[in-house]
């Protein structure tokens, strides 16, 4: 099966979370704001960045600083209005992104535009382009846009399998009753079986995924993502960190579990597209781990420069509460495999 490359940079050139930190403690980062903007075949927009500029040449998503006392959204309703010519409405947050340069910092906020008038075009001169999400992995873009890429291809819940007990046939009709009912990103998630057996269930997982137009992700294994071609692999924290380069090539996805800055810090200099920070909240699985609660989970996004879900007794109807956080969206086994 084809794939397209997510897009997210090597190693050597990743950003560094503890620099930015230390901007953002002196103040001496730039908040800028981009919005996305979809057309009705579900394009998004793209600005060419003009001669003169830092990253000139390159295609970014439109928006500029945020002035001191403006809101996100008023920002880049001033923004939008002088660079693309276009009024907008309401507009909701998908993604922040911190990145430092080296010789500056910013914060990336990222908005997704629900309603706009006008027709864009540059009127500062510069060149616009509409491209699906697809195909935004092979355009030239400066890096902090690179995880927003990933973030407009990601759905807002991540689905965990609970373990396979001894019938593989009740197992995968529970999966296919999740992505019934809308799953589209599914972790296969077994860890006590022998190789061959998860061979065959990943194989036979797999199968029902690709029909569904899902995306399925095997725990643990990026030889057997390999050997099967499966569309990628979920890192648990303790292979996370025994890494020092990301196992996948970038047309399949590598996502991990991380509980701290140290790990998403980690997950991020070795290209994870996305990361799952755990506990939220409390849980009956792992009651003795203290839950991060929700202001220290949106104290952790901020310093991931990738889509991070939220994980530990959540469902898809945390979703808002999720994203008002930082977050992608939720993941979960028993808010998608209960029963």
């Amino acid at each position: 099966m084809a794939r397209v490359p997510i897009g997210i940079l090597p190693h050597p050139q990743l950003p560094h979370a503890m620099p930015f930190e230390a901007s953002r403690e002196r103040g001496d980062f730039d908040h800028v704001v981009a919005g996305i903007l979809s057309d009705r075949d579900g394009r998004v927009l793209l600005a060419q960045r003009p001669s003169g500029k830092h990253s000139a040449g390159l295609w970014e998503f439109p928006g500029g600083k945020i002035e001191p006392g403006e809101t996100a959204h008023a920002a880049l309703r001033r923004e939008l209005h002088e660079e693309i010519g276009v009024d907008i409405g309401a507009s909701e947050p998908l993604i922040g992104v911190p990145w430092d340069f080296g010789d500056k910092s910013i914060f990336l906020d990222v908005h997704r535009v629900r309603d706009f008038a006008g027709t864009p075009h540059g009127r500062e001169g510069q060149a616009l382009a509409w491209h699906r999400a697809e195909e935004l992995a092979g355009i030239a873009m400066p890096p902090p846009d690179r995880p927003v890429v990933a973030a407009l291809r990601l759905p807002s819940c991540y689905a965990i399998t609970p373990e396979p007990g001894d019938d593989d046939a009740v197992f995968l009709a529970r999966i296919e009753r999740a992505l019934a009912d809308g799953v589209r990103l599914l972790q296969l998630r077994a860890k006590t079986l022998a190789r061959a057996r998860l061979h065959a269930l990943a194989r036979a997982a797999h199968a029902r995924t690709r029909a569904a137009g899902a995306t399925l992700l095997l725990n643990a294994h990026p030889d057997l993502v390999r050997e099967l071609d499966l569309d990628g692999v979920h890192l648990p924290s303790a292979a996370l960190l025994r890494l020092d380069a990301r196992p996948l090539p970038r047309e399949r996805w590598v996502a991990a579990s991380c509980h701290d800055a140290h790990e998403l810090a980690h997950a991020q200099a070795i290209g994870v597209d996305f990361a799952v920070l755990a506990p939220v909240l409390p849980t009956r699985s792992h009651a003795h781990a203290p839950a991060l609660g929700w202001d220290r989970f949106a104290g952790l996004c901020r310093q991931a420069p990738l889509p991070v879900y939220a994980l530990g007794g959540l469902g898809a109807n945390d979703v808002a509460t999720a994203r008002a956080h930082g977050a992608q969206g939720v993941a979960g086994i028993s808010g998608f495999f209960a029963g």
